[in-house]
């Protein structure tokens, strides 16, 4: 099982390396596609009892985000409709995802692990946060290059295995037992602080999240917001679980072997995204 899951990570980093360094901006937006539409698909598993309807949504939500970016990247003839697209992304469901992540964060809090599973709610929320999750990494790549958006990546896995490593080793409180007994306050302080010392060392660098964020908001203002966007990750990580724990899962799917699901890789990501993207100036 060990064996298993080092070689599904190698051939995702792998993957996901490749396509954020060549030239052609495709590869990496047509993965992200693939994720988008996958993670949809596990969501509604978890709260609308999946089946084709699931899985269709699935398949419609990847290829409305191919045709956002075809629309983006097209020719001049559809500037007009290019601004548009790109104004109700960015500009609307980006800060109506930032606000449904709020809601989240009090749901998790609340820590109601045995509400029922289907949720209408959650289910029409999956929408927005996938797709505005989409919007801010393929609106950051394109603005930023690849530099930007590994090094955002970077700071919600430095979190996380700060998170686990610190836990492992000193945690004793439980950050949400009703939701994630693994968890810890302990565990989440040691992620929160990785990932602010991360941001502080790549800050150093052209070209990385950290540095973007240290030109437009100081050096102190960005390890502050490096602080809110790994609380920002774990919200997001506690949110699945919650999920999870309502429709009796452990994984979203077995679509990775030995990871579970796609949902399960970028569950902490899809909240920081939005965030990020406002963060980085590029909305307004």
């Amino acid at each position: 099982m060990l064996g298993t899951r080092i070689v599904t990570a190698i051939v995702l980093l792998l993957l996901v390396g490749v396509c954020l360094w060549v030239e052609n901006p495709w590869p990496f937006l047509v993965l992200l596609s693939v994720a988008t539409g996958c993670a949809l698909w596990e969501w509604l598993r978890l709260t609308a009892a999946g089946g084709r309807a699931a899985a269709g949504a699935g398949i419609a939500l990847g290829l409305l985000t191919l045709a956002s970016a075809a629309l983006w990247l097209g020719g001049d003839g559809q500037v007009y409709a290019k601004l548009l697209s790109y104004g109700i992304a960015v500009r609307g469901i980006v800060p109506l995802a930032v606000l449904g992540w709020a809601v989240a964060a009090v749901c998790v809090i609340q820590g109601r692990a045995g509400a029922p599973a289907r949720s209408v709610g959650w289910s029409l929320f999956a929408l927005p946060a996938l797709y505005a999750a989409w919007v801010s990494l393929a609106v950051l790549y394109l603005s930023y290059g690849a530099g930007y958006v590994l090094t955002l990546m970077a700071l919600v896995w430095v979190a996380d295995i700060g998170a686990y490593f610190t836990g492992r080793s000193l945690g004793r409180h439980k950050l949400a037992p009703r939701v994630s007994p693994g968890k810890t306050w302990e565990g989440a302080a040691g992620g929160v602080l990785l990932a602010v010392v991360f941001i502080g060392l790549s800050a150093q660098w052209t070209g990385t999240f950290g540095h973007g964020l240290a030109q437009r908001w100081g050096l102190g203002g960005a390890l502050a917001w490096a602080l809110l966007l790994a609380a920002v990750s774990i919200v997001g990580d506690l949110f699945e679980s919650l999920l999870k724990r309502r429709a009796g899962y452990k994984d979203s799917s077995q679509l990775l072997p030995g990871h579970g699901g796609v949902y399960d890789r970028i569950d902490a990501l899809v909240p920081v995204a939005p965030i990020a993207l406002l963060l980085s100036g590029s909305v307004f």
